[in-house]
């Protein structure tokens, strides 16, 4: 009994250890029923979708215990674009019969424990294919354990090798096992995929930690039954999800979804036989990229002759973008772009070799090549310069697109090497500028697809630095650590260093400027290695023995670090004690800015910001921009993962007027990237050491003589040294330094005789011969924009990707002919000032401009052999037109420019924005299948908050119909010149399934842009004349009289012009109070003010005294109070003002006007309609006059400026128009004088009556001053003011303050010592502090004299 007992006991345990690895038994055939597919689109019903399927049986052998076959059997593809999940999916038949053969070819591979490990297969397999039998084999991929049921390991698969979770469960009564799997598709240690066009950004992970705008997942299911010597698959099934949204996914994202199902059929006796070829190592599990790397996901080519294809489309392009731009000529841009990568180097030789000398067709191949990106174009490029094919702004134009979009790779790397090597390069410095700069921006590039790059690629770098240093040649040095520096590898650091000041080096005896070029250089290493150069920057900005400049760089490389709470505390600390005031106010003013950052990937330094800044004094804060400071200002969205960052960095020197350095840099974030997009940095240096070195640097002189030596030594340029540069400026785009220019002696010397020779006379004859004989031009410039780009596999094995294009071609026709009467002579040098007055030029031109532009954001399938996606398309097509007729009688002082009537098409801008579903494959193109994504009026089912799967929905809900589609038509007919423009809206989303910035985008969106004649008479053109001189008067059309209200028929005219106003005035509906409700509403406002107690009546007591009387610039001091003051001073002034305009109501009676500009519209009926503007200049009463009238019939409109220069501490205008400039009235008056003893202006705007329009958003206005006031600082009391009038006044107590106070009705706002950032140089009797040499100015030939000696 025992041993029966034992017997089951083993049993039972044997039983329960069952072994857990797939058995495939030899000589059997294990067939199973595969499907597979992928669907992308938003997870809502009713809404549009695509995507592939995939279906057969496979069949699976072992040949040996590992090496097993597999085969498919019977395969069947589909497609699939469509309202889902109404629609079915089509079969592909003529895809399926071409690759038929293809699919069927067995392939073998290794398998043992669950793993799968090599794989192989015969020469005729595609990449493609094997990627299809790794998806199946990723199934069968199983680390299964026996003493674990839960657990979690880094597991290989297509995909790469990604974190994998493991549950294990039994079912005894079903006798199953459950296995269950699923992958983190975020956490992988080696995810398979490929960017492009991503190099320079940065992964922004503070910005993903809270949202997200990609989720990826996969889960795994397997049913198995024990077998003899293992577990048979009896089913599994894999659900892989791809969530992105540009924004937030958890706001509404588009989905990509991938299913494969692989079940258990039965078990054949027929082996599988391979195929009679020899059977290659391709790889292993994880997937190969083929040829979608060539292949844009935004049309499918088939490409069967390249250069043929490539010679269709370029004669596409040349000849349907001549006279204006083709509406899909930047669709064929990028189809000429995807024909050339897939091009040999012959081929292209051969296409240039064909179309060189035909200038169109060169240019738009050279436009091209460079954006292919290749590495054939980079070595094309540089053979065709070598051999003097290429100019040298050819070459520079395509080198440094080449260089920037090219793949980056131990190849293109030497290939650059040797073009900055090169000595036809070295004879051409700005040149080899271009090109060093391109080979640190390859590595950068190369390092980041290569984490582990070799420093060996720094090698020649390294060299050309230290033999620089050795010859002590500045300008090589600057040039290698600006390569160092884009290159940004941390193996250069020590030869970085050796740059430096202070650290044991021979770096004390360099320049400033090179000291400050090695430190920038380390920035883009700060961002790879911030603990490497943390130490560094730190020791730099508190060396009290360096240059303020050199430590004040310092900070800006420390903070690109990110530094801690205690590093920045610790730097607060230092700076209490620091003896450089500019040093300190540049890092006080960087820490602050700081403070405010709300981007995610700075938040840890704006929080140990907010603590160091505490520890400094508040006193730095007041300091003026004398000062060096720094500003950071940022913006970030975070439901939207959007934001946008600005840097300015103000380095001043106190010896100097000029700052010695600026730069400023600007920042973006988007969907958890981030990116530096631009960064100009202007440096003057050298104007600042040459300043230095003047005697006006001797700080015992007085101001003036300082300004005075400094423009001495200024205009002596001459003495300057030739190494020594006066300025440099630097353009870096995307973290790279792209161009960089130092102004120096020899730069201004080969200038002046370029600018004074005989090369700008020659010039000067070409151009006014060709515009005499008439010049045609037809241009057009292509440009890929943007080329983003994810691709990686999903778990079926096909490739899928989100991708950003964005193309544009500018185009323009141009058409000038000149008319010069009397002829100039043949020898320009010839031509004086005389003939010139006497010349009588006439230009005529037709210009046809025209742009169009067009993005797509594609998430879905890309292959060679079928694309099924999502897309976004967005289109701007724009031609506007026009004819000008300029003319210019300089001897008659007239001019004209006329705008003649032109041929428009129906539509001047079109905008269109939509979202499709598409399929296509290349063995049906014309099977092209397009759905809308939100179908209009379509049937829909409620959603919910939740995303939603392909499986199906409650049948049970209820169906709500989608918004009907906007559709408007705004139309404005410009008066006059009979012109209506409209612009047509339509407009259909989905937002009605949520309220989410995505479901707004997605749909159809379009707007159209239309001119046309109006329905009166025609306008033959529109004209502006300008007459400036004596003849003004006689250009005049219309007369102008002003009415004068002395004499009896004017008061007639202006009696009968009041009642007609003021009758009008009535039938306004305007929202009045009563007295009373005035009076009760100031009773409110008085008690709710009272009830604040004692305190607050002292205070607004105590405001007031502190208000001084303002008082004119006289020798009596001893005046009336404010009030009496004001009132006598506005009597005086206004009778003074008046009596002035009572001599001469209208200056035309008097005197000539100085100038007329006359604009009108010449009408086919001759109707005057138009405006004409007339200034008169009274110099005896100096009075100002300025008349704008309607020089149409019956229209009396005018606008009337009188302005009159009372003394020269005060001016005085009246602003009036309406009908005889009666109807609206304002008086501005500005005067110098005193508040208290400092010296003061003040500014008051009298009105009589304003359009009702003014008054009403005056009102609203009003309601915000007390907070706003109160906000800036201002003090409030309330006063008697008048309800008419508004009075600035503005004191200077000191040259660094002012006092502010304004009078509004009811109110009176003060503000006392506020800090101004400069010096404002007026001494308390109100004279200026600086002289102004007057008679230098007045004299231009003196003036010229002493700037050109």
């Amino acid at each position: 009994m025992r041993a029966v007992v034992l017997t089951l006991m083993v049993a039972l345990v044997a039983s329960q250890q069952i072994n857990l690895v797939p058995e495939f038994a030899l000589d059997k055939t294990y067939v199973y029923k595969y499907e597979a597919l992928l669907l992308g689109g938003l997870p809502h019903e009713g809404l549009a979708r695509a995507g592939v399927k995939v279906s057969s049986k496979v069949l699976l052998s072992a040949v040996t215990e590992n090496t097993f076959l597999m085969k498919l059997l019977d395969p069947l593809l589909y497609e699939y674009s469509g309202i889902w999940p109404k629609d079915s999916f089509v079969p592909a038949t003529k895809l399926t019969s071409a690759l038929a053969a293809e699919l069927q070819i067995p392939i073998k591979f290794e398998y043992a424990n669950g793993v799968v490990g090599k794989v192989f297969a015969p020469t005729g397999v595609s990449p493609t294919v094997m990627n299809l039998h790794r998806g199946i084999l990723n199934i069968i991929q199983l680390n299964l354990k026996k003493t674990q049921n839960i657990y979690e390991l880094q597991e290989a698969g297509v995909q790469g090798v990604c974190r994998t979770h493991y549950v294990i469960n039994e079912d005894p009564k079903a006798n199953h096992i459950i296995v269950t799997k699923s992958k983190d598709l975020s956490h992988c240690k080696e995810r398979i995929k490929k960017d492009v066009g991503l190099t320079y950004t940065e992964k922004c992970v503070e910005c993903t930690k809270r949202v997200k705008s990609l989720v990826e997942a996969a889960t795994y299911n397997y049913i198995m039954k024990p077998a003899a010597n293992g577990v048979l698959i009896s089913e599994a099934t894999v659900v892989e999800l791809y969530q992105y949204s540009p924004f937030n996914e958890i706001h509404g994202a588009a989905q990509m979804e991938a299913k494969q199902t692989l079940a258990f059929v039965e078990i054949e006796n027929t082996p599988i036989v391979p195929i009679k070829s020899d059977y290659l190592a391709r790889g292993s599990l994880q997937y190969e990229f083929a040829s979608e790397i060539l292949q844009t996901p935004i049309q499918l080519l088939r490409i069967s002759d390249a250069p043929a294809q490539i010679v269709e489309v370029l004669k596409h392009l040349v000849e349907h973008n001549v006279a204006m731009v083709h509406d899909e000529a930047p669709l064929k841009y990028v189809q000429l772009v995807q024909l050339l990568r897939v091009a040999t180097l012959e081929n292209i030789e051969a296409i240039w070799a064909q179309f060189k000398d035909k200038p169109v067709y060169r240019h738009w191949l050279l436009d091209a090549l460079p954006a292919v990106g290749t590495p054939v174009i980079l070595k094309f490029i540089k053979e065709k310069f070598l051999s003097g094919e290429c100019t040298i702004a050819e070459f520079i134009q395509a080198l440094v697109v080449a260089l920037q979009m090219v793949t980056a790779d131990l190849d293109t790397i030497q290939l650059t090497a040797s073009l900055a090597m090169h000595e036809k390069i070295a004879t051409i410095p700005a040149l080899r500028e271009v090109v060093m700069l391109g080979y640190g921006s390859m590595i950068a590039k190369y390092c980041v697809e290569v984490p582990t790059c070799p420093a060996e690629l720094l090698r020649p770098l390294h060299d050309i630095s230290a033999e620089a240093i050795a010859k002590n040649d500045i300008h090589e040095i600057t040039l290698a650590l600006k390569v160092l520096g884009n290159a940004g590898h941390p193996a250069s650091f020590k030869t970085i260093m050796k740059h430096l000041p202070g650290l044991k080096t021979a770096g004390a005896s360099l320049p400033i400027r090179v000291q400050v070029d090695a430190i920038m250089a380390m920035r883009n290493i700060a961002k790879k290695e911030p603990k490497l150069v943390q130490p560094m920057a730190l020791q730099l900005l508190l060396d009290r023995a360096l240059h303020p400049e050199v430590r004040m760089v310092a900070c800006i490389a420390l903070f690109e670090t990110r530094p801690s709470v205690a590093l920045i505390s610790g730097l607060a600390g230092a700076l209490r004690i620091e003896t450089n005031m500019q040093v300190a106010s540049f890092a006080y003013s960087h820490i602050k800015s700081l403070t405010r950052i709300t981007a995610p990937d700075m938040a840890t330094v704006a929080g140990a910001a907010n603590v160091a800044i505490k520890l400094l004094s508040p006193m730095l804060d007041r300091l003026s921009y004398h000062f060096s400071r720094a500003l950071q200002l940022d913006i970030y969205h975070t439901p939207l993962m959007i934001g946008a960052a600005g840097s300015a960095y103000m380095i001043n020197d106190a010896a100097t007027i000029l700052p010695r350095a600026v730069v400023a840099k600007a920042r973006a974030y988007i969907a958890g990237a981030a990116a530096d997009v631009l960064e100009i940095g202007v440096r003057t240096e050298g104007i600042q050491e040459a300043l230095l070195q003047s005697p006006a640097a001797d700080e015992s002189v007085d101001r003036i003589t300082k300004i005075k030596r400094t423009l001495r030594a200024l205009t002596n340029w001459k003495a300057l040294p030739t190494d020594q540069p006066l300025a440099s400026v630097y353009i870096k785009l995307l973290g790279q330094e792209v161009a960089f220019v130092n102004i120096d002696k020899t730069i201004i010397e080969q200038a002046i005789p370029i600018a004074t020779g005989p090369k700008p006379r020659e010039l000067l004859k070409e151009a006014l011969k060709a515009l005499q004989e008439g010049i045609a031009l037809q241009y057009a410039k292509p440009l890929l924009a943007a080329e983003v780009r994810r691709i990686f596999p999903t778990a079926v094995g096909v490739p899928m990707e989100f991708s950003f294009y964005t193309a544009a071609v500018a185009a323009a026709s141009v058409n000038i002919q000149a008319t010069i009467t009397p002829p100039l002579p043949e020898q320009p040098e010839t031509i004086t000032l005389e003939q010139l007055k006497r010349t009588d030029v006439q230009i005529r031109a037709e210009v046809k401009p025209s742009i169009a532009l067009q993005t797509f954001a594609v998430m879905g399938v890309n292959t060679a052999w079928i694309q099924a996606a999502v897309m976004a398309k967005g289109k701007i097509h724009t031609i506007v037109p026009g004819k000008v007729v300029a003319r210019a009688d300089i001897l008659k002082g007239n001019y004209k420019v006329e705008a003649l009537p032109v041929e428009v098409p129906e539509h001047i801008i079109t905008m269109s924005f939509e979202t499709i579903a598409v399929v296509r494959n290349i063995e049906d193109p014309s099977a092209e299948r397009i759905v809308s994504l939100v179908p209009e009026l379509s049937m829909q089912k409620t959603p919910y908050a939740g995303d939603r799967s392909s499986e199906n929905t409650d049948p049970d809900m209820p169906a709500v119909r989608a918004a009907t589609p906007f559709h408007k038509t705004f139309c404005l007919a410009v008066p006059y010149i009979e012109i209506k423009g409209c612009i047509e809206v339509h407009s259909h989303n989905a937002a009605f399934i949520e309220n989410a910035p995505l479901f707004y985008i997605i749909g159809q969106h379009s707007v159209h842009v239309s001119v046309a004649r109006g329905e009166g008479p025609a306008v033959e053109k529109l004209e502006l004349e300008v007459q400036v001189g004596p003849r003004a008067a006689e250009r005049l059309l219309k007369q102008i009289n002003l009415v004068d209200e002395d004499t009896p028929e004017g008061k007639s005219i202006l009696m009968k012009l009041r009642e007609i106003l003021e009758t009008e005035a009535k039938e306004v509906p305007v929202s009045s109070e009563s007295s009373s409700s005035r009076s009760s509403r100031r009773s409110r406002i008085i008690s709710s003010s009272s009830s604040s107690s004692s305190m607050s009546s002292s205070r607004i007591t105590k405001t007031a005294t502190m208000i001084e009387p303002f008082r004119k610039f006289h020798k009596d001091r001893y005046m009336a109070p404010h009030g009496a003051s004001k009132a006598v001073s506005s009597g005086s002034t206004g009778s003074s003002f008046e009596a002035i305009r009572k001599q001469a109501k209208f200056l035309g009676n008097s005197v000539p006007p100085v100038f007329a500009i006359i604009v009108r519209a010449v009408r086919v009926d001759q109707k005057l309609l138009g405006y004409q503007l007339a200034v008169y200049f009274d110099k005896p009463t100096a009075r100002v006059q300025l008349i704008i009238s309607s020089i149409a019939e019956n229209d009396n409109l005018k606008i009337c400026a009188d302005g009159v220069l009372l003394s020269k501490h005060k001016v005085t205008a009246k602003l009036a128009w309406g009908p005889e400039c009666q109807q609206y009235a304002v008086t501005a008056k500005a005067e110098a004088g005193v508040l208290g003893e400092f010296p003061a202006v003040r500014l008051e705007l009298e009105w009589e009556r304003l359009p009702i329009i003014v008054t009403t958003y005056a009102k609203k206005l009003s309601k915000h001053i007390t907070m706003a006031a109160l906000r800036a600082g201002f003090k409030l009391e309330r006063a008697t003011n008048s309800e008419k009038e508004v009075d600035l006044t503005v004191a200077l107590p000191t040259q660094r303050t002012l006092n502010i106070i304004a009078r509004i009705p009811e109110m009176t706002l003060s503000r006392m010592a506020v800090r101004l950032p400069v010096a404002v140089p007026i001494n308390p009797d109100g004279t200026f502090s600086i002289h102004i040499d007057i008679e230098t100015l007045q004299n231009p030939e003196l003036l010229l004299d002493t700037i050109t000696n």
